[in-house]
């Protein structure tokens, strides 16, 4: 996979796009609401790959403001390679570390046929746990990665990005049933959830044909989205 540091890459300088209204704020605000009643009583944090199972992620990945933007920066063939539900419940420390989404022991994404994608259920504002972004970040391509300090929390440890302690992030609210598109490298997290209502997003991890390498050896799990490619 050729070496992609030093661009900016298919989101251009900032590393990150708005994409509004992917769905009706209410129709995105009673799937978070009914996902919060599901997992209330166990405080479930993080939910892996809910496109495979459940109906409102299956439609949340096909979306057609979605799709479009996506297509438009990778292409007509899309697959969806990962997904994950992220729910921050007010006042419990849930402090998503520095990372990038393109990048893990198990695989590495080409920037140029992938995309990843932050849909907000309900609105995230800087009180609430929004993503913090490092715009051009992505610039500097992949960096070293390791599993962040032990937390304690029953997701158990996230990998984080060993960046210097200077790096400042920018934050960016986003309304319910609206998202962020993100390259691949951009540094991201997000802090926790210091408001009084539940935080809840889905993660996404698109990719174009010949957009993953696998780097254990393993097959890539994709869902065709759209295109023949598959």
């Amino acid at each position: 996979m050729v070496d992609e540091s030093g661009t900016d890459g298919l989101l251009g300088p900032a590393g990150h796009r708005l994409v509004p209204a992917w769905s009706a704020p209410a129709r995105a605000r009673a799937w978070a609401a009914e996902l919060a009643a599901r997992h209330r009583s166990a405080s479930q944090e993080v939910l892996r790959n809910p496109h495979l199972t459940e109906s409102w992620a299956q439609s949340a990945v096909r979306a057609d403001r979605l799709l479009t933007a996506v297509q438009n920066l990778i292409g007509p063939d899309v697959a969806v390679e990962n997904t994950f539900l992220v729910i921050k419940w007010p006042g419990r420390s849930f402090e998503v570390p520095w990372h990038q989404d393109g990048i893990n022991d198990r695989l590495e994404l080409d920037p140029d046929r992938s995309v990843a994608a932050w849909l907000a259920l309900t609105d995230a504002d800087v009180t609430s746990g929004c993503l913090h972004v490092a715009p051009g970040s992505q610039r500097a391509g992949y960096l070293p990665y390791g599993a962040e300090d032990a937390t304690g929390a029953s997701r158990g440890r996230a990998l984080q990005t060993r960046i210097s302690d200077a790096t400042r992030g920018v934050p960016v609210p986003v309304d319910a049933g609206s998202g962020l598109l993100m390259d691949v490298r951009l540094l991201h997290r997000s802090l926790s959830n210091r408001g009084d209502q539940v935080r809840v997003g889905l993660n996404i991890r698109f990719v174009a044909p010949g957009g993953v390498r696998m780097r254990d050896g393993s097959s890539p799990s994709l869902t065709p989205i759209s295109g023949a490619g598959w």
